[in-house]
């Protein structure tokens, strides 16, 4: 599930990655730990925000593009949590963006709306008539093939963009449900998708024939998958499956629980759960870190 949860019941160059030896794979793997460990100093470029539109083969699709106000960089696509294009969402890609990264936040449920209007402040988790408002939302874009769909037209509108630099590889970031879209994302345009990261994404694992870590023999990238708490404490097996296939598929991965952050951390704008905020500043830091290495290490 990509929503928070109570404490007791809370839901849920051209070198290929696929010729490195599982030495190779695990010497990147503690090399990009250690990287990431080292805080990374914000560029600080200016950069400009437009509102743009993208065609998909199921219609159009508005979104955030972001850049810095010179050059060309490598792209990345930010999918949005459960709540969708906001404020929270546009003020991560500004921060990315003065990295030196172009980035497009595309909002998921452009097959129903342009704007679903959902209060995050005041939204509450149990309340049933604030989760329906979720459902027809998040099932939009869970459909199958909907996110394949999408991620192409992403990166071909991002590569027809003066702003991108072609000859590098895209990056592609979610959050809660946008952990799995990330995931099918860089299955879905695997010659172009160079890293992606996962940050308390929700079903990356699951019984279904078409569970999202089953996805990576299809993927080239590099992968960071950051798990919350509560997460891995409903499902302590998903992360122990997440590397084994990715390392069978020979594609570098990290899995990385966060022991003191619950499912959400990573949002500045996430309502409380019962009893405790979700939002964890220090933990986001640290994503941002990890996220901000992977890219440099994969895309930069």
């Amino acid at each position: 599930m990509d929503e928070p949860r109570d404490q007791n019941d809370q839901e849920q160059n051209e070198e290929s990655p696929r010729d490195l030896t599982r030495r190779d794979f695990v010497a990147m793997s503690i090399a990009a730990g250690l990287a990431a460990a080292t805080p990374a100093t914000a560029a600080g470029l200016p950069v400009v925000e437009n509102n743009v539109d993208v065609k998909t083969p199921d219609g159009t699709c508005n979104a955030a593009f972001i850049h810095p106000a010179t050059g060309s960089h490598p792209a990345v696509i930010i999918w949005a949590d459960a709540f969708g294009l906001r404020p929270a969402l546009r003020e991560m890609g500004k921060r990315l963006a003065a990295e030196g990264y172009t980035v497009l936040v595309p909002n998921p449920y452009y097959r129903l709306t342009r704007d679903p209007g959902i209060d995050t402040a005041n939204f509450n988790f149990t309340n049933q008539a604030d989760r329906a408002k979720l459902t027809p939302l998040m099932g939009s874009i869970g459909a199958a093939g909907a996110a394949e769909r999408d991620a192409v037209a992403f990166v071909a509108f991002l590569d027809a963009q003066r702003q991108v630099n072609t000859a590098k590889k895209v990056g592609t970031q979610g959050y809660c449900m946008g952990g799995p879209l990330v995931v099918r994302t860089s299955a879905a345009v695997p010659t172009r998708i160079g890293a992606g990261g996962s940050f308390h994404g929700g079903g990356l694992v699951t019984d279904n024939p078409d569970s999202p870590h089953l996805l990576a023999p299809k993927i080239r990238g590099r992968m960071y998958f950051a798990v919350a708490a509560n997460d891995d404490q409903r499902q302590p097996d998903a992360k122990d499956k997440l590397r084994a296939a990715f390392l069978s598929a020979n594609v570098p991965a990290e899995v990385e629980v966060y022991p003191n952050s619950q499912h959400g951390w990573c949002m500045s704008d996430m309502p409380s759960a019962p009893g405790a905020p979700i939002y964890n500043q220090p933990d986001a830091e640290k994503a941002w870190n990890k996220l901000l290495a992977l890219y440099k290490t994969a895309i930069a």
